[in-house]
């Protein structure tokens, strides 16, 4: 029996993977990743960076992505709690502009795979929250884009009614609209 199921969200390629957890009296344990298993079940990705970030409840981050070197994301909370967001920026894709968010939480067992070709970002809903994430490519801060978190054509329902207060950096708030960046992913080629 495999550690890892695929749960398919309603965009193509965008993956929920729930992971078995093994609990008794002192706790529980899980595998996190693990290639050999992962590729059991179709997914064969090369991860070659990991990430962790913390953040206070209520910090918006995003919606970023990569313009050339895209990165796909394996993410997990491991304390804390976060609204996770994907939005679909691959040209060719019929879900184009298009998002999915889920909750992910301290020992939900969930991972959430984002491919190369989103823009990502995360709310966080409980203090002292900690972001885990592995990545296809390596950060090239040169070629970090993003879209504003509010765009209205993509129309995210953020739940932002639960948290009390609202953080989000100055670079984030200067992000693009879609409408821009389309202009700008058209000239890259993707």
């Amino acid at each position: 029996m495999s550690k890892f199921k695929i749960i398919e969200t309603p965009i193509k390629d965008l993956l929920i993977i729930e992971t078995r957890i093994f609990k008794d009296e002192r706790g529980f344990f899980m595998e996190t990743y693990n290639q050999k298993e992962f590729e059991e079940i179709g997914l064969n990705i090369q991860f070659v960076q990991d990430n962790l970030s913390k953040s206070k409840k209520g910090v918006l981050r995003g919606l970023h992505f990569q313009i050339k070197h895209p990165q796909g994301k394996l993410i997990r909370v491991i304390k804390g709690g976060v609204y996770d967001v994907a939005v679909d920026l691959r040209l060719n894709s019929p879900t184009f502009g298009k998002w999915f968010g889920i909750e992910l939480k301290e020992g939900d067992g969930l991972a959430f795979y984002i491919p190369e070709g989103f823009a990502h970002g995360f709310l966080t809903l409980e203090e002292e929250t900690y972001f885990f994430y592995k990545c296809t490519d390596i950060y090239y801060a040169e070629y970090d884009n993003g879209v504003i978190w509010n765009d209205p054509e993509i129309n995210i329902n953020w739940p932002i009614d639960k948290v009390e207060n609202l953080t989000i950096s100055e670079k984030d708030k200067k992000l693009p609209l879609l409408k821009e960046i389309v202009k700008v992913l058209k000239e890259e080629g993707n």
